[in-house]
């Protein structure tokens, strides 16, 4: 079973599924959404960008096609299936494919995170849904005041479950599981299996049909892979020269520091390219807004930390750059999942200077791939005109050929007076004033200068007593 016309969906969700121009499943789609409609819980796995979300959503809103109804009263209208994501951007796509799915139907869907208000959230609640989607620390806020009550939900989804014990979710989920019914269907997706996630499912999922369609931390066939080894400082310029050389429209480029992020950001924008930030110091519209004007070609660059690797959709992104190599291993594959999705063409170029081999060797080793280290020429970009050397003068060209001054200043003559050229030679006659010559003999035989003069000998006014 390839196509979604052999899976007998109700006409209201195969005429949205049509519409959205879905005709062959995904690996991951064909072998998970007959096992979900069967009733069972899953352990899934597979690489990012494969069609997840649909392999879960699908057959869950199939399964409460049943309890649609037309009435207004919140108490039909419960929560009957709960989708648990690690992040905003996450929660809010996911919500927005689901409300896709169902719109042709009478089923309600609504999405609880973060970084709103609470008050909307809760008049939604309020109003009644079928499908919730949240993420963890949010969805508990609304369980402590009582706008979210879970006592009816049967099935659970827990998407990207790795990222989300990454981030120190599990307490979160460890008690919201705790508020749901006994007897439920638990849906497991996640890109790895880690030891952690076993476990996991171990505790909460009861004889799982498990499902990889990839060897696990493997990278997308479709998207290839370039590691070029790039001073520090050289990063920008590297950046800059290959989304030049390839004519690169749209991409998504990963660094590891909020901060590093804002700068290269705004380093980017003087550059003259159209530039927005995304990390988790920005409020969430901050962070709507920019992933908005990204899908929407009003920005060539989107500069993010790890915040935005994983499960984010965006269709058609050629490329992704790595300025900073990924701390984590696992996160390499995530970013360059960004690019190439759905069977399409990408490109993932990656800038490690000297001191990132380590993190380059843990790559290798995850992805089982060995990593060639290209060099990269820079295109001569000095500076033309007048610069200054540094040494208080003004090169008008990089040539090495001479050129006249072009000072507006001519300097003066050099002027010489033969009387400075003589060797010196004593004054034999005396000099003017009253002294004698047999003094200035004297004076000169003393060794004083001729030139001084000696004390003048006035009459005194009066006599001392020496004189007397």
């Amino acid at each position: 079973m390839n196509s979604f016309s052999q899976l007998q969906l109700d006409p209201n969700l195969a005429k949205a599924v049509a519409e959205m121009g879905y005709e062959s499943m995904t690996p991951i789609q064909a072998q998970a959404i007959p096992v979900v409609l069967s009733g069972q819980d899953v352990m899934g796995a597979a690489q990012t960008g494969t069609g997840k979300t649909a392999a879960f959503s699908l057959p869950l809103l199939q399964r409460m096609i049943k309890h649609e109804n037309g009435s207004t009263s919140p108490a039909r209208h419960p929560v009957r299936a709960l989708v648990l994501l690690p992040t905003r951007e996450l929660a809010d796509q996911v919500a927005q494919q689901v409300k896709m799915y169902a719109k042709y139907t009478q089923l309600r869907s609504a999405v609880v995170f973060g970084g709103m208000d609470m008050k909307p959230q809760t008049a939604e609640l309020k109003r009644g849904v079928e499908v919730l989607v949240a993420t963890p620390g949010r969805l508990l806020d609304h369980i402590e005041a009582k706008t979210a009550v879970l006592n009816q939900v049967e099935y659970v989804v827990l998407d990207e479950a790795d990222r989300m014990l990454d981030i120190g979710f599990l307490p979160d989920l460890q008690r919201i599981l705790s508020y749901l019914p006994k007897q439920r269907t638990t849906l497991l997706f996640s890109a790895t299996f880690s030891p952690e996630i076993k476990r996991l499912a171990a505790s909460y999922l009861q004889n799982p049909v498990t499902i990889e369609v990839a060897r696990p931390n493997q990278t997308a066939s479709t998207v290839t892979q370039l590691f070029y080894n790039v001073a520090e400082d050289d990063k920008r310029r590297a950046l800059k020269q290959i989304v030049k050389e390839r004519g690169i429209s749209q991409a998504f480029v990963f660094v590891n520091s909020k901060l590093g992020c804002a700068r290269l950001a705004r380093a980017l924008e003087r550059d003259g390219l159209r530039t927005a930030a995304l990390h988790g110091d920005k409020s969430q519209d901050e962070r709507l807004k920019a992933l908005e004007a990204f899908k929407k070609g009003e920005v060539d660059l989107l500069i993010c930390t790890d915040v935005a690797a994983r499960g984010l959709d965006i269709k058609d992104v050629p490329a992704v750059f790595n300025i900073d190599i990924p701390y984590n291993a696992e996160d390499y594959i995530h970013r360059i999942g960004r690019t190439g999705r759905a069977g399409a063409e990408g490109l993932a170029v990656s800038f490690a200077s000297s001191s990132d081999q380590r993190l380059v060797t843990d790559i290798e080793k995850l992805t089982k791939q060995k990593i060639e280290l290209l060099n990269l020429s820079f295109e001569d970009d000095r500076q033309r005109g007048r610069t200054n050397t540094g040494r208080r003068q003004w090169d008008d060209d990089s040539s090495s050929e001479e050129k006249p001054s072009r000072s507006r200043f001519t300097p003066a003559p050099k002027v010489t007076d033969p009387f400075f050229d003589k060797p010196y030679e004593a004054s034999e006659t005396a000099p003017s004033g009253d002294v004698p010559a047999a003094s200035t003999v004297a004076s000169v035989g003393r060794g004083i200068s001729p030139n001084i003069k000696p004390k003048r000998k006035v009459a005194a006014l009066f006599k001392t007593t020496e004189s007397l």
